[in-house]
């Protein structure tokens, strides 16, 4: 016997919502498609704009990218299509699109979603 209902969502009836990053004012855009009312965790989609880099930051919560379109830019390395990058709580990071093209990717929690941004030393201090 199979229990349980089935949920099935049309993500591309969602519309994307922008959010400006601290440092620089540029937009990136996100999508909620999933959120688990017992855990937190969430599935969503997100959408950095060519060049865009989400600055220093950190979160309590793991979290992974499933990278759909284009080129997923971290402090660690670069990935492209068919490529999961998780990130462990409260590790230190950046994330963002290349200068070539849009990065698009499903982005998944592990438990309720924080961002804490990092200040970073000027440069030459």
């Amino acid at each position: 016997m199979i229990d349980g209902e089935v949920i099935a969502i049309d993500v591309n009836a969602l519309d994307w919502n922008e959010r400006r990053l601290p440092d620089s004012g540029k937009p990136m855009y996100g999508k909620r498609i999933f959120q688990d009312t017992d855990t937190d965790m969430s599935v969503g989609m997100i959408r950095y704009p060519a060049g865009t880099i989400n600055p220093h930051h950190t979160h309590p919560c793991g979290h992974g990218f499933y990278v759909l379109q284009g080129t997923l830019v971290t402090h660690q390395g670069q990935y492209g299509p068919g490529s999961f990058v998780w990130f462990p709580e409260g590790g230190h990071m950046t994330h963002g699109a290349s200068a070539e093209g849009d990065v698009v990717a499903l982005f998944v929690t592990n438990k309720s979603f924080q961002i804490d941004y990092v200040d970073t030393p000027a440069k030459g201090s």
